[in-house]
């Protein structure tokens, strides 16, 4: 088997990711649970993990990295805490639904900057999409689609210039891409562990910066204050109602030891080197279609494509059936980046690379991207 679905999870982690699940499963209990020992060690797993994502995000205080399930729960609690109908909201159509729905959801009044041929954003009509009463700029950091980067820099120079909160999801970066919360002006960044932080599922979280107060999306058991009618209002509890995955998260500090080991830059230029070798071996093939820019070589490792007149799917269900190679097929749960490409009906396969992944699987895939297609 080839693995080349790295932009929906990570599979291969290292092994120290698995190895913290289970000696956590026999050493720590449940944190903020109790005064035991057990507690206590669930405790100390669980605050070093926010410090490693403070760290890694620039963020300052600990106390304001808040666990979730993933980014979906992450992203529901930072847009729905924040925004209402009488709000405004500028975001783009490279978005997952994880960001979508939640907005519809929220009611705000939206306007959706437009994504060209390419999947592109052109963020100049940022200052004509602002109106009286917008609140904020949320945007994906990289399209899980087509892998193309979103300048956060000039978003968050925007959003500081206009007095504008700025909330990003960082499914698709976080791991990849130098995040800086302080320098790149985010307000709250949302992430999930499972993905190129290498991670377990089930973990993942949002870090809220000072000065932002979110409304809690779900409340109930705290560990704290248990005679108050209404849930704690300190972070990280504010956010956090209900047990936290306290195994998940010390494979996700395992995790962030092992990229912080590594570093973040050799890890991504190994993988962007893996995607463009095998974007150079089926690009001229006949009857390939490749979508995204790739003059522009700071990309996440994805290459989305489709083979002339076949459904994504039953090119996916090939290379898997044929070839042992695991690929996503369809609209990735991103519909306006699909209309905007033209693909709402075919869909798109889409190969997403680590550096796990070697020069050889790729070589593989790219003589049964080239098999299927008949060059």
């Amino acid at each position: 088997m080839i693995y080349l679905d790295c932009a929906a999870t990570s599979f291969l982690k290292p092994s120290c990711v698995a190895q913290a699940v289970f000696d956590a499963m026999h050493t720590i209990g449940s944190d903020g649970r109790g005064a035991h020992g057990l507690a206590l060690a669930a405790s100390r797993v669980v605050w070093r993990c926010r410090e490693q994502v403070a760290e890694l995000f620039g963020l300052t205080d600990p106390a304001r990295v808040c666990f979730t399930s993933g980014s979906t729960e992450a992203l529901n609690t930072a847009i729905l805490g924040l925004f209402g109908p009488k709000d405004h909201v500028i975001t783009t159509a490279l978005e997952h639904n994880s960001v979508l729905r939640p907005l519809y959801h929220s009611g705000a009044e939206l306007t959706v900057l437009p994504a060209d041929e390419k999947g592109q954003i052109d963020l100049s009509g940022l200052e004509a999409a602002r109106q009286r009463n917008t609140r904020a700029v949320v945007c994906t950091h990289v399209s899980n689609v087509t892998g193309e980067v979103v300048d956060i820099g000039r978003i968050g120079a925007f959003c500081r210039e206009h007095g504008l909160l700025f909330i990003l999801d960082a499914s698709q970066s976080a791991g990849v891409f130098d995040i800086d919360m302080e320098r790149d002006g985010i307000s709250v960044l949302c992430f999930t562990g499972h993905k190129s932080l290498l991670g377990p599922q089930g973990t993942g979280g949002l870090c809220v910066a000072e000065g932002v107060s979110i409304r809690p999306l779900v409340v109930g058991g705290s560990g704290v204050h248990s005679f108050s009618r209404t849930h704690p209002g300190e972070y990280p509890t504010r956010l956090e109602a209900g047990t936290l995955n306290a195994h998940g998260l010390a494979g996700l500090s395992a995790a962030l030891d092992w990229l912080d080991a590594q570093g973040l830059e050799p890890l991504r230029q190994r993988e962007q080197a893996l995607a463009r070798r095998f974007y150079q071996g089926v690009c001229d093939a006949p009857g390939v279609k490749i979508y995204g820019d790739w003059s522009n070589p700071d990309r996440a490792a994805i290459v989305a494509l489709n083979l002339e007149g076949e459904d994504a799917g039953a090119v996916s269900d090939a290379l898997y059936e044929d070839f042992g190679i695991c690929t996503r097929p369809g609209a990735h749960c991103a519909p306006l980046m699909h209309r905007a490409l033209g693909t709402e009906e075919q869909g798109i396969v889409r190969f997403s690379f680590s550096h796990f992944n070697t020069e050889s699987e790729v070589d593989a895939a790219v003589q049964a991207v080239r098999s299927l297609c008949g060059a």
